[in-house]
């Protein structure tokens, strides 16, 4: 399995100078990737997470760490497809692919929050759909010299798309969602699933199970496929044996990790924005930096 790190993109620690900090440091101990996540608006009232009350954009944040990196793959989990046009994703990614040097990984959902949905102006009906074709059009601008689609939500004139990614025929592009109908879209359509921040890691094996079935129906499979672990690690003291994985001392963590491996997690990466110690505006920015390094040194995979 392999083990990746979340730079500092939420609360007060997501500065410039902490993201090249942690971004270099998990390279140099042979972290596998950094990946980011998106949040457009929180309500006035601030009811939700702190974690999503001030969020950097997740494109333009891989965009400057692939400045400042040379190896790690830039993931981000995820992209949420109905407040965007896949024709912009398409140039915008493709753009970053070739900065980064053919390093990205693209995580696109359906997003959850009915605030975002009405702000950007689209509606929830039929997102599946919405989505699958999202998926059409994406590809289609990436890979093809002459792409054109008609479809019910998207309308594309026969176009050309310049300059196409450096990876070929494109990015991966892994599918999000914890929903049986989105592990199984995930399962037909892409290159992989990765989790969410609210899912039940003592159970994520059965959604690996779900997504390698819908596969195998497709007739793809399912060993090709990655599936990716958002790790929301909460570091406490010893947790009680029901603990919630991923929260409690970091021997335990690393256990928690290899249980993860265990239920067919192909990539792990370790994030520190959800927790609320850290990832929050009112959260000490120099102590979260230095707790984000003890977590890379004690995690490295090179340990």
């Amino acid at each position: 399995m392999e083990v990746g790190f979340a730079p500092p993109v939420s609360g007060s620690w997501a500065t410039p100078a902490s993201m090249i900090h942690v971004a270099r440091r998990a390279e140099q101990l042979g972290y596998h990737s950094l990946w980011t996540f998106q949040r457009l608006l929180v309500p006035a009232d601030l009811g939700w997470s702190e974690t999503y009350h001030s969020v950097q954009d997740p494109l333009t944040t891989l965009a400057f760490l692939a400045a400042h990196t040379t190896r790690v793959r830039l993931g981000v989990a995820v992209l949420n497809m109905p407040f965007i046009s896949p024709v912009l994703l398409a140039k915008q990614t493709a753009t970053l692919d070739i900065l980064a040097g053919g390093r990205l990984d693209v995580g696109l959902g359906l997003g959850w929050a009915d605030e975002e949905y009405q702000a950007t102006g689209v509606s929830k009906h039929r997102r599946g759909r919405r989505a699958e074709e999202f998926l059409a059009v994406l590809r289609a601008l990436w890979q093809s010299d002459v792409a054109e689609h008609r479809g019910e939500f998207y309308q594309v004139p026969p176009t050309r798309l310049e300059p196409k990614p450096v990876q070929r025929p494109h990015p991966p592009i892994l599918l999000g969602g914890q929903a049986p109908a989105a592990l199984r879209r995930a399962g037909r359509l892409a290159g992989g699933w990765v989790s969410g921040s609210q899912a039940d890691l003592t159970g994520i094996g059965e959604a690996v199970a779900t997504v390698k079935a819908a596969a195998v129906e497709a007739g793809r499979d399912p060993r090709s496929l990655r599936f990716v672990c958002r790790g929301a690690v909460r570091v406490r003291p010893m947790g009680p044996p029901g603990r919630e994985p991923l929260t409690g001392t970091l021997g335990q963590i690393r256990s928690d990790l290899g249980r993860l491996a265990e239920a067919g997690i192909t990539e792990v990466f370790v994030d520190l924005n959800f927790d609320p110690e850290i990832g929050s505006p009112r959260a000490d920015a120099q102590a979260s930096l230095r707790r984000a390094d003890e977590v890379l040194d004690a995690l490295a995979p090179t340990r």
